[in-house]
């Protein structure tokens, strides 16, 4: 997002605080709604426009919505629908954008509530490294052709009794409605927006062996020095790396494999 529109995006986040969610339930109901919303808006494109026109006033803008929605969803869903449209965006795209974050903010209330945060991002990462790895499943969650409710049973059979409810939950979403993303890409939007409620960066290790609980530890606690914040690791199994590990955060690549310094000594022998 462009700068007016990450302004009103902080705003709307604090608004999300301001809401008092205070058990799972709430806030598992805000995140439907606010999904709801935005599968609105993906297919109303004039609604979508009209909303975040920069031209119309806020408050004939804010009256709209409010109308759309008095009645159809929870007070706090329609307050916060409303600040998005009297807020100022960069474009259409970025409103929407903002209310699908929103959702998946309120989905991650949902599993702090339940004490659930660690194991939500477990289970968002380790899903997505199952569809990177498997074509297959990858294509047939992705095939527009498949019948919504078939994907979901799907999900189910490989799902049910292995994630928590909330995990569930934003796959089935992001497999619903991926918006025009790789699913993978999806699940990470998801990972990272868990990760920052707790105040973490996500680091995606790579290495050939299993880390130690020790080694792991120690990881952490240098990572968390370079960058000024706890460093939650995800760490993939990757025997191509050789030797030595692979550390990338956001898109920051700090890599000490053997195969890195392999190509490195070529490319010397080369020039």
């Amino acid at each position: 997002m462009r700068g007016v529109s990450r302004a009103s995006f902080a705003a709307l986040t604090d608004g999300l605080a301001d809401e008092g969610v205070t058990s799972a339930a709430v806030a598992t109901k805000l995140g439907q709604e606010l999904f709801a919303v935005v599968g609105l808006l993906d297919t109303e494109h004039g609604l979508r426009r009209a909303l975040a026109d920069p031209g119309k006033p806020a408050a004939e803008k804010g009256a709209i919505t409010s109308a759309l929605l008095r009645g159809k969803v929870v007070r706090r869903t329609e307050d916060l629908v409303v600040a998005a449209a009297e807020s100022h965006w960069a474009s259409p795209g970025d409103m929407v954008d903002a209310l699908e974050q929103l959702a998946v903010e309120a989905m991650v209330f949902a599993a702090q509530a339940d004490d659930g945060l660690d194991d939500l991002e477990d289970e968002l990462f380790r899903f997505s490294r199952v569809i990177s790895a498997n074509p297959d499943l990858r294509a047939a969650l992705a095939d527009p052709s498949v019948p919504e409710e078939l994907k979901r049973q799907l999900l189910g059979t490989l799902l049910d009794g292995k994630v928590t409810a909330v995990a569930l939950a934003l796959i089935n979403q992001m497999v619903a409605h991926p918006r025009g993303r790789p699913l993978n890409l999806a699940l990470d939007l998801c990972a990272t927006i868990a990760a920052r409620r707790r105040e973490q960066l996500i680091a995606v290790v790579r290495s050939a062996i299993e880390l130690s609980v020790a080694q792991r530890r120690r990881l952490a606690e240098a990572l968390a020095g370079v960058y000024g914040h706890k460093v939650h690791l995800n760490v993939v199994l990757d025997p191509s790396v050789l030797g030595g590990i692979s550390v990338q955060i956001g898109d920051e690549l700090i890599d000490g494999t053997a195969v890195t310094r392999l190509a490195e000594v070529r490319r010397k022998l080369a020039g």
